[in-house]
């Protein structure tokens, strides 16, 4: 099943407001999706397509991917809390539709419409929760114990939306959502074809073996 339109669920008040404020918006595949200043002044609902947040180490132009957006995500939650410029970058990895609001609506539901809350506030424990998850990734396991776990997150998973987060995607932006460059993950998707693991056909990952998948996943 697609999954569901956050803004579906809201009540008819809010409903009212989506009609009166919201604005679709379309990009196109490789458009860059507003600036940060920009994102202080909007907040988006993603409609379809993926949108990749990442930054970029200005000293040697390294991307570590943060997120991929994709149909139910909003941003910006910094920003929406805190009031100040979030220094990531949006680019469209698919043709993106997304919803955009005036920020001060947005906050506006924050304050005073409990079922938008019932909305916002899993959603934003769920990006800490995923911001961690990276972290430490990032600082207990190698390359090969992150590819991994990427592997594991979006394959073995039976929601077709979280499937579609990783399919087609070039090694460079695989490399960018585990720390690393292209180089070094091709090495480590040739041993885990090698090692039977693994197909790829046309960028995309196939499982061929799932017990060897797990048996090989870092403990957690």
């Amino acid at each position: 099943m697609p999954t569901p339109n956050p803004l579906e669920l809201v009540n008819q008040r809010l409903h009212q407001e989506v009609q009166k404020y919201g604005k679709v918006e379309t990009f196109s595949k490789k458009e860059m999706i507003f600036s940060p200043d920009e994102m202080q002044k909007k907040f988006f609902f993603v409609l379809e397509g993926r949108i990749k947040v990442f930054q970029i180490n200005l000293e040697n132009a390294k991307e570590q991917t943060l997120q991929i957006l994709s149909s139910g995500d909003m941003y910006d939650v910094v920003t929406l809390l805190d009031a100040k410029i979030h220094e990531n970058i949006l680019e469209a990895l698919d043709d993106v539709k997304i919803i955009v609001f005036p920020i001060q609506i947005v906050r506006d539901w924050m304050y005073h419409d409990r079922q938008f809350n019932q909305l916002l506030f899993p959603y934003i424990a769920k990006q800490f929760r995923d911001m961690e998850e990276l972290a430490l990734d990032l600082s207990f396991y190698d390359t090969s114990k992150r590819l991994l776990k990427l592997i594991s997150k979006n394959a073995l998973q039976t929601n077709k939306d979280r499937l579609s987060l990783i399919h087609d995607l070039p090694h460079e932006e695989l490399a960018s959502l585990i720390g690393t460059v292209r180089k070094v993950l091709n090495r480590h998707i040739q041993k885990l074809k090698k090692d039977g693991i693994i197909n790829v056909k046309r960028k995309n990952i196939e499982i061929k073996d799932t017990e060897k998948l797990l048996e090989n996943l870092p403990i957690s």
